[in-house]
C-alpha cells in the first residue's frame, strides 16, 4: 500500500461541515477486515446530499463519503475474499457512518462486500451502481408479483435519473412497454433510445392525487414519494403493485387506503442499503443477464475524483442526466 492515498474527507467543526480533497495514510483508515484499492466509483442522489450537506447522510466525522465502490483487494482477513479478488460495495451505512468510495483506499467488513460477478468490469459495475442496483430490486419485486410484459405498461417515474433510467433499459430488454415520467421533457429522445414508449411531464403527478385514478399501469417503479406516487398508486391497475425506493419529491405519502383494499395492489418498499447477501447477489446477476451494457454506456459519464463536486451540485440541481462514473485509483 502506498504512504499515502487521495481522498475526499467531510469534517465538522462549529462553523459546520467542510469538504475536502486531501492526502490520507493506512493510520486514517477505518475498522474492517478487508482493504480494497477502489478503482471506481459513481455519484447518487445520496452522495449529492453529503458532498453539498443538502441532508444531514453523514453521521459520522471526519468521514469519507462515496456510498459505493469497486475495486481490487489488497489484503484480507476475511475468508471469503483474499488479495486480487474484484469486489462491489453498495450501502451498510458506507458514505454515512463509515468511510466509503471517494478514496484510493477502503477499508471495510468484508461481509458487505460482493464478487464481481464474470462478464463485468469494475467500471461497469460503477455504471450500474446503487442506483442501478436498486432499480434491478425494483425489477425483481415487480416480477415476483407476477407482473409480466403481458400485463401491461409499467410506469417509472424520475426516468431521466439514475435509477429511473436504468429501469427503463433493464424493463425494455426484458420485454415491458414502459411511459417515463420526467420533469426534463426535453430529455425525451434520449428515454426512447433507452426504450421507453411514451413520455409524460411530472407535473401532472404533482397534484393532490384522487383516492381513485384511472386504472393505466400494470405496475410502476417509483423514486419521488409525495404527491407523485400517491397519484401512481390511484393509477395501478386492479392487481398491480409499485416498487417504492426513493423520496427525491417528498417522505410523505398523501393518499387512502382506497387503491389497496378495492383494486388490491401492493406498494413495496425497496431497501438497498441493507439488503441480504444472497439477494444482492441475485441482483447482480440479473445486472449481468439482463441489462444491455452497451446501452449503459450510452448513459454514462466518467469524471476525475477532483470533479465529484461539482458533479454534486449537478445532481442536486437535477440536471444530471444517467450514471456518473468516478475514476478513483
Amino acid at each position: 500500500m502506498s504512504k499515502t492515498f487521495k481522498a475526499f474527507q467531510i469534517t465538522k467543526d462549529d462553523q459546520g461541515q467542510k469538504v475536502n480533497l486531501t492526502e490520507l495514510s493506512e493510520q486514517d483508515l477505518m475498522e474492517g477486515d478487508v482493504t480494497v484499492h477502489v478503482d471506481y466509483s459513481t455519484l447518487n442522489y445520496k452522495d449529492g446530499l453529503a458532498m453539498t450537506n443538502s441532508a444531514p447522510v453523514v453521521r459520522r466525522f471526519p468521514l469519507t463519503p462515496g456510498v459505493d465502490f469497486a475495486g481490487t483487494v489488497i489484503a484480507s482477513e476475511n475468508d471469503r475474499f483474499q488479495a486480487n479478488d474484484q469486489v462491489i460495495l453498495n450501502g451498510f451505512g458506507v458514505g454515512e457512518v463509515h468511510s466509503g468510495g471517494y478514496s484510493e483506499i477502503a477499508r471495510v467488513n468484508g461481509d458487505w462486500l460482493v464478487p464481481l460477478p464474470d462478464g463485468i468490469t469494475t467500471r461497469q459495475a460503477m455504471a450500474v451502481g446503487t442506483a442501478g442496483y436498486t432499480a434491478m430490486l425494483c425489477v425483481m419485486a415487480l416480477e415476483d408479483h407476477a407482473i409480466t410484459p403481458d400485463k401491461g405498461t409499467i410506469l417509472v417515474t424520475g426516468a431521466a435519473g439514475g435509477v429511473g433510467s436504468v429501469a427503463v433499459l433493464l424493463l425494455s430488454k426484458l420485454g415491458y412497454q414502459i411511459t417515463a415520467v420526467t420533469g426534463r421533457t426535453s430529455e425525451s429522445d434520449y428515454l426512447h433510445s433507452l426504450g421507453a414508449s411514451e413520455i409524460l411531464d411530472r407535473q401532472s403527478f404533482s397534484e393532490k392525487a384522487r383516492p381513485l385514478g384511472k386504472e393505466l399501469w400494470a405496475g410502476a417503479v417509483d423514486v419521488a414519494g409525495g404527491n407523485t406516487l400517491a397519484n401512481v398508486l390511484s393509477q395501478i391497475k386492479y392487481g398491480g403493485a409499485v416498487a417504492a425506493c426513493g423520496l427525491a419529491e417528498s417522505m410523505a405519502l398523501p393518499t387512502s387506503v382506497a387503491a389497496f383494499i378495492l383494486r388490491g395492489i401492493a406498494l413495496y418498499g425497496i431497501d438497498s442499503v441493507m439488503a441480504p447477501l444472497e439477494k444482492r447477489q441475485q441482483a447482480w446477476q440479473r445486472i449481468v443477464k439482463d441489462l444491455d451494457l452497451g446501452k449503459l454506456e450510452t448513459m454514462v459519464s466518467e469524471i476525475s475524483l477532483e470533479e465529484v463536486p461539482a458533479a454534486a451540485e449537478a445532481i442536486m440541481a437535477g440536471s444530471v442526466r444517467g450514471r456518473i462514473v468516478v475514476k478513483v485509483g
